[in-house]
């Protein structure tokens, strides 16, 4: 990650969380640009430029690392309801949709999401694309128990496949104790029938195809910072394969 590319999470995270007011429940979202909001909302609470923002962290990373800042933090069983969320993307294409999971906290993050009022998704111009599925694999969370199957499965429709694994070889496991296959499907012409299709297999707990759930898209490029709202418009797809 070059020094460019840290600043450019740091603006677009520093956009978002200017959108939160004081009072709000805010949604703390898991990764490296959603890290630096979290930091970034501390320090307005110090500075008494916020009050009363209580968050609700989607991982326990983002847990450890909201109250190393200060932040105040309430579970999320005790707040149905969040007012925003400020969370990041691994892919991000002209409707809004997104691939997201690469992290690991994907299911958190979609329980989050869908309870948000308000979901801005704060990412960096490599991020854009004109079609999911370019960049990144699809992650899909499964339980341990007949991974294999569902490997297979995920094979059936399209998808090269690997078990995420730890740097000793030793299966990944998320804070729900599921573990993670990395799905390539290439390019996903269908995102909507494919995220049906995988959701509907038994053992399958949760896929990184995030449909319809952001409200905003803020993006850090090297012309600036551009904040994107749903439903104000089209945006290009050519338009999502270059700098803006």
């Amino acid at each position: 990650m070059t020094i460019d590319t840290i600043q450019l999470k740091r603006q677009s995270a520093a956009y978002a969380a200017d959108l939160v007011q004081s009072g709000m429940i805010v949604g703390l979202g898991h990764g490296s640009t959603a890290i630096h909001a979290v930091a970034i909302l501390a320090e307005k609470l110090k500075a008494g430029q916020l009050k009363d923002v209580i968050g609700v962290p989607s991982s326990y990373q983002v847990e450890e690392e909201a109250m190393r800042c200060g932040m105040p933090l309430r579970a999320f069983d005790e707040i149905p309801v969040i007012d925003l969320t400020i969370d990041g993307a691994d892919e991000v294409d002209p409707q809004l949709n997104m691939i997201k999971g690469g992290g690991g906290a994907l299911l958190r993050e979609k329980i989050i999401a869908e309870a948000s009022r308000r979901e801005v998704i704060v990412v960096d111009e490599s991020k854009l694309t004109p079609v999911l599925g370019r960049k990144r694999c699809v992650p899909v969370e499964v339980i341990p128990f007949g991974w294999r199957s569902q490997a297979m499965f995920l094979e059936s429709l399209g998808a090269k496949v690997s078990l995420r694994r730890n740097a000793d070889r030793s299966p990944y496991h998320t804070d729900c104790g599921n573990w993670i296959l990395e799905c390539n499907f290439g390019p996903i012409e269908r995102p909507h029938a494919l995220a049906e299709k995988i959701k509907a297999r038994a053992g399958v707990v949760e896929h990184g195809l995030f449909m319809g759930l952001a409200s905003d898209v803020v993006i850090a490029g090297a012309k600036g910072v551009r904040h994107i709202k749903r439903g104000e418009g089209g945006v290009s797809p050519s338009e999502f394969g270059k700098e803006f």
